[in-house]
This record gives C-alpha cells, sequence and structure tokens, in this order.
C-alpha cells in the first residue's frame, strides 16, 4: 500500500519564474516536473511541506506561512505565481506585562457557557476579559469516561496549575516516571514546556486550570512517547519544577488572619513564587487584602463576598471571583462545610 503524500497545490504560471523563485528564494527542493520540454507541473520539497504547481490549476494562489528563529524577520513576499509568504516567529513572546485589572471580575455557575475545546474536552472562562490577556482560569470538564483522544505535547507559559475537583485522570510528564492518577483534592504544576498527556479520565471529572499568559501556544509533539525514562523529579524547566500535590496526604494549618483551616499546595515553592494555591475551610467571618491578584474558586458549600464596601454577594459551588491586587474584601455567612480555592499571582 503506497503511504498517502499531502501536497499544497498552487498555480504556476509563469512557471519559469514561479519555479526559479521558490528554489532560489525560498530553498525548495525540485523533486519532479513533467514535460520537460515544456513543464506544466513541477513538486517541490523542504523537510516539513510538499508544494505542486500546476499550470492547469486554476484556484487561489494561496499564501505560505514561514516559521524562523532568525533575530529579525525576512519582509514578507510574493511569488510570480501569486502566492503570499509570510515569516513568523517559531514561537510567540510571553507576555509578562502587568494584569489589566478591571473591578472585581464574577463567573457565575448558571450563567458562563461551556464551550468544547481540545481533545473533546469542555471550558468554561472564569475570568470574563482575562485581564488584558495576563491570566486566564478555566473549569474544565470531561462528561465520558474513558480514553482521552490527547497527543503528547507541551504549552509556552510564564506559569501554569492544575487542581482536580472532581473525579479523576490518569496522566504522564515528560522525566516524572510512570503514568499516575490524580484525584479529587490533588494539583500539579506544569513548568513550562514539560511534555505531557492525558491518557483516561473518569466520567464527570472536572479540574481547574490557571495558566499565565491567557492566550500561549500548544505543541504537539509526534516524535516522544511518554513516559520517556524512569524519572528526574528534580528536573528544572526554564527555573521551575513539576510539582504533584495530593490531597489525601494534606496537612492542614489555622490561618492566624481568619482563623480558617488552610491547606498550602505547595505551588509556590515549584513556581519560583509566581503563583501560590491553597484550598481553605471558610468557617468565621474574615477580612482580607492582597498583595497580589487573588482568585477565589469555591469548591462546596457557600459564603457571601463583601468588596470594598459594595452590596454582598451570595457564591455557591463553582462561582469564582477575582479580586485586583489592594482592594478590601470580606467573607462571611459561611456553610458549615464551605471550601475555598484560593490563588494568588
Amino acid at each position: 500500500m503506497i503511504e498517502p503524500r499531502i501536497e499544497i497545490v498552487l498555480p504556476a504560471e509563469p512557471m519559469a519564474a514561479t519555479l526559479r523563485f521558490f528554489r532560489e528564494e525560498l530553498g525548495l527542493r525540485l523533486q519532479s516536473i513533467i514535460p520537460a520540454d515544456n513543464p506544466t507541473t513541477a513538486v517541490l520539497a523542504s523537510d516539513d511541506m510538499r508544494v505542486r504547481l500546476c499550470s492547469d490549476y486554476q484556484g487561489a494562489a494561496g499564501r505560505l506561512l514561514i516559521t524562523t528563529d532568525a533575530d529579525e524577520l525576512p519582509a514578507n513576499k510574493r511569488a510570480p505565481n501569486g502566492t503570499e509568504i509570510c515569516f513568523a516567529r517559531a514561537q510567540r513572546p510571553i507576555v509578562t506585562s502587568p494584569p489589566d485589572e478591571q473591578p472585581v471580575l464574577l463567573a457565575r455557575a448558571e450563567q458562563e457557557a461551556w464551550i468544547e475545546g481540545r481533545a473533546d474536552m469542555l471550558y468554561r472562562d472564569l475570568i470574563p476579559g482575562r485581564l488584558g490577556g495576563h491570566l486566564i482560569a478555566s473549569h474544565i470538564r470531561i462528561p465520558d469516561g474513558g480514553p482521552v483522544p490527547d497527543d503528547v505535547h507541551y504549552h509556552d507559559v510564564r506559569c501554569q496549575v492544575i487542581y482536580c475537583y472532581r473525579g479523576w485522570v490518569r496522566v504522564v510528564y515528560e522525566d516524572q516516571g510512570e503514568p499516575f492518577v490524580m484525584r479529587a483534592g490533588d494539583c500539579v504544576v506544569q513548568p513550562p514546556q514539560i511534555r505531557h498527556q492525558v491518557l483516561e479520565a473518569s466520567a464527570g471529572l472536572e479540574v481547574v486550570e490557571i495558566t499565565s499568559p491567557a492566550e500561549h501556544l500548544t505543541t504537539l509533539v509526534h516524535d516522544l512517547t511518554l513516559p520517556n525514562r524512569d524519572g528526574r523529579p528534580a528536573r528544572a524547566f526554564d527555573g521551575q519544577r513539576f510539582h504533584l500535590h495530593q490531597g489525601a496526604d494534606a496537612s492542614w494549618q489555622t490561618d492566624a488572619a481568619s482563623n480558617w483551616q488552610v491547606c498550602d499546595l505547595g505551588v509556590g515553592a515549584a513556581t519560583n513564587q509566581l503563583a501560590d494555591l491553597e484550598v481553605a475551610r471558610a468557617s468565621e467571618a474574615a477580612r482580607y487584602r492582597h498583595d497580589r491578584l487573588c482568585l477565589l474558586f469555591v469548591l462546596r458549600g457557600s459564603c457571601e463576598i463583601d468588596l470594598a464596601g459594595a452590596t454582598a454577594t451570595p457564591l455557591g459551588p463553582t462561582d469564582c471571583v477575582t479580586i485586583p491586587r489592594q482592594t478590601d474584601y470580606r467573607i462571611h455567612a459561611c456553610e458549615s462545610d464551605t471550601q475555598l480555592l484560593r490563588a494568588w499571582l
């Protein structure tokens, strides 16, 4: 059986000038040409692409995007046949500017739409507007259990944390040994560009994923199979390291500011203090003011939040509030089993 090859078909005329452009300007290799005396079809190739120039093709001249690691991008070009040649950086720069901190943003569980995203996962946006591109927080779920159609991939991010809210998911990470299961209450730090894969999930899996910047590139890796080795758990990825917190081993402490019971998930040490994450058992009323952006996600129970003197707002399970720096707020009217996921970035 002949292995299929995929080619980009482009108009050829004027053939001689177009052939010369693709060979000399773009560096493609001529693979075949017919007929020799008055060519009507020519196939050119590089390591990543095949182009077929056809004199009888009347379709659009199209656009080719060439990615490069060069310090300066070449100017865009246009081939004699009309094909536009555009250049872009192979990797988008990561946004590290301060967040566009709007007034407090509230994401209501019953109001936010679920959108189908990558690998058949459903996404709910927890930060409307995404703070000017600085941060995205997603409530993600997989309704049906079983194998997940995911590939080995990585993300170009500044910081990324995932908290397992409901159900379980089996995952595998580069240099972290065999696949393992994350259960409700577990949390992982995915350092920049660590290769990983989601393998299997329970029906109704739900996680909260917090990532900076909001728009970031995901790259699929087809030449790597995980697990790739016995494990190098201390390996650094851009100054950060992989970290797994298991809820079953949680250690609870009393927060002096609120008298709440809190569990530090170990995110600060793993991310070089770019982010911190904790679970808090909210009980009595407490007042707060933070030096960093704060995100609150209600895991269970209910409470009310007063923000800078505004009218109290009730919060229930999976409601989310994003609070800018140096903003006074108060949590009160807590049910006895209320738990909050709190992140600082």
